[in-house]
C-alpha cells in the first residue's frame, strides 16, 4: 500500500514537532517543509528510514511551495510569527504566505488543507497580528475550497514561550507584571496543551466532515493574567510580588522593548492583550473533534520543575 503524504509547513516549530510525531506514528510520509531544511533534521528519528523528509520551502516564495505540495494528500500550514522584523511582516507571512500555500494546494489538487490561525483573529482588532490572522483566513478560503481552520488560544507545552518565559522571569526578578491587571486580573486566556492541538489536527485530517469548518481550541480552564502568574509562582515555588501594569505603561514598554532583536513585548502585543483570548459560546471546539483537552495544572509540573529553587536537590541526594 502506497504511503499517504502530508506536507507540513513549519514542521520544525513548537507545534510542528508534535504533529510530525503523530503523523509518523499513523503511517504518513511527511515532508517537513521550512526555509531551512537542516533545521528539520532532528525530526527524522521520529519515523522510519525515509518516512520524514526535511524539505526546503519558503511560504513567501510560491515556486518552492508548489514543489512541496505536489502529490500530497494533505497540506498543513503552521507558519506564524509573533512580531515583525524586516521583510517578515504579518502581511507577508500570515496573509500572502497562507494564500501561497492555499493556491498551490488547490492547483496541485490536494484533497485537504489545514490552516492554523489563532483565537482572536479579527478583521476589526486593534492589533495588527489579529487582523492579519483574520485576513489570512479569508485569503485561504478564497484560494482553496473548504479548508479546515483551527484557532487555538495560547498554546503551552515543554518548549512554549508563555509559561517558560514567566517562569524565567520569576527566577530572576522579585516582581512579576500583570498587564491590565487592575480590572478583573487582566486579560483572560484559555491555555491549550500543544499535544491536544496536534491531536485536533490529526482528528481533522481523519474526518472529511471537518472540511470547510472552523474550530476554536481552548483548554478546560479560563484564567486571567493574574491567575496565570499565580499559577507560575505556585508551580515554581517562588513567592513573587505581582504588580498591576496599566495598558498605557505597557504600551511605552512595548515600544521600547519592541526595538530588541527578539522582543519580549511589543506595542502590537499590548494591543492584543486588550481583548480576552477565550473560546466563543457558539463555535465548534475540541468537543466536536472528540477530544477532551488536558488541564494546565496537570501538565505544567512536567516541565516547570526545573525553575524551582530545589529542582536538583532530589537528584543530588539520591
Amino acid at each position: 500500500m502506497e504511503r499517504r503524504i502530508a506536507t507540513v509547513f513549519g514542521a520544525s516549530g513548537f507545534l510542528g514537532r508534535h504533529l510530525v510525531r503523530r503523523l509518523a506514528a499513523a503511517g504518513w510520509g511527511v515532508r517537513a517543509a521550512g526555509r531551512d531544511a537542516d533545521a528539520a533534521l532532528f525530526l527524522k528519528p521520529m519515523g522510519d528510514v525515509g518516512q520524514i523528509v526535511p524539505w526546503p520551502a519558503d511560504i513567501t516564495r510560491p515556486d518552492t511551495v508548489a514543489a512541496a505540495v505536489a502529490g500530497a494528500d494533505v497540506v498543513i500550514n503552521l507558519v506564524g510569527i509573533l512580531y515583525e522584523r524586516g521583510k517578515s511582516g504579518f502581511q507577508k507571512v500570515h496573509v500572502e504566505g497562507a494564500a501561497n500555500v492555499a493556491k498551490a494546494a488547490a492547483e496541485a489538487g490536494v484533497p485537504r488543507l489545514i490552516q492554523m490561525s489563532a483565537l482572536g483573529a479579527d478583521a476589526n482588532s486593534a492589533a495588527k497580528y489579529a487582523r492579519s490572522k483574520a485576513a489570512g483566513e479569508e485569503a485561504v478560503k478564497e484560494a482553496f475550497k473548504k479548508p479546515t481552520i483551527l484557532r487555538p488560544s495560547v498554546v503551552f507545552g515543554p518548549e512554549d514561550d508563555f509559561f517558560n518565559r514567566f517562569a524565567s522571569m520569576a527566577r530572576l526578578s522579585p516582581v512579576l507584571p500583570v498587564i491590565g491587571g487592575a480590572k478583573d486580573g487582566g486579560t483572560k486566556f484559555q491555555p491549550v496543551y500543544v499535544g491536544d492541538v496536534a491531536d485536533a489536527i490529526m482528528a481533522a485530517i481523519a474526518d472529511p466532515k471537518t472540511a470547510g469548518q472552523t474550530y476554536e481550541l481552548g483548554g478546560p480552564a479560563v484564567m486571567s493574567m493574574r491567575q496565570v502568574m499565580e499559577l507560575v509562582t505556585a508551580q515554581t515555588g517562588r513567592k513573587r510580588c505581582l504588580v498591576n501594569v496599566p495598558f498605557w505603561a505597557a504600551e511605552i514598554q512595548g515600544a521600547i522593548l519592541g526595538l530588541l532583536p527578539v522582543p519580549p513585548l511589543t506595542s502590537d502585543q499590548v494591543a492584543l492583550l486588550r481583548t480576552d483570548n477565550v473560546v466563543g459560546e457558539k463555535t465548534k471546539t475540541f468537543k466536536n473533534l472528540g477530544i477532551v483537552p488536558r488541564a494546565t495544572a496537570a501538565v505544567l509540573p512536567t516541565y516547570l520543575m526545573r525553575f524551582k529553587n530545589n529542582a536538583w536537590q532530589g537528584v543530588q541526594n539520591a
